[in-house]
């Protein structure tokens, strides 16, 4: 995977992220249908890449506190198994509106790096059988393709299995 040096700094704030980490990383741009019922799998459709190396970012509440949760477009966060991840007792699902507004970005361009506020961020265990995986780069229509360990590294994320098919 080359490296993408973007030589100015005009760019979602995921992908300034990135480029200030020296990451490796590819960006994947695609015209985004509006009409679509699901972004993630839009994404896979449109980048010719398989559900199971897209993944999603989901933003919930554990105990109270906001989380990103980030699991494959080809299943769906156990929200009880985030809880567990976190030594938590209870997670559910995030206000959408509260969700963008404290990361940032609009549902469906949620990223897990570049947040307004960084969130504590769990990246599902599946996502190390991949060399590389695709998550949001902070818009609909654009996504960055990065090792699994370049995203745990930048967001500190814990890594657990908390995705269901």
């Amino acid at each position: 995977m080359a490296k993408k040096k973007q030589q100015q700094t005009a760019g979602t704030p995921a992908i300034v992220a990135l480029n200030t980490a020296g990451a490796d990383f590819t960006t994947h741009a695609y015209a985004h249908d509006p009409a679509h019922p699901s972004y993630g799998e839009e994404a896979a459709e449109a980048m010719g890449v398989s559900p199971d190396r897209v993944f999603k970012t989901l933003v919930a509440e554990v105990d109270g506190a906001l989380t990103v949760a980030v699991v494959p477009v080809s299943g769906s966060l156990d929200l009880k198994a985030l809880a567990t991840a976190l030594g938590g007792k209870r997670a559910a699902m995030a206000d959408p509106a509260l969700a963008e507004r404290t990361t940032g970005y609009v549902r469906g361009g949620i990223s897990p790096l570049g947040q307004r506020r960084p969130l504590r961020t769990v990246l599902d265990a599946s996502a190390s059988a991949h060399a590389t995986i695709c998550v949001s780069a902070g818009r609909r229509g654009l996504e960055v393709e990065l090792s699994p360990t370049t995203l745990t590294t930048l967001t500190k994320a814990t890594v657990a299995p908390i995705a269901r098919p």
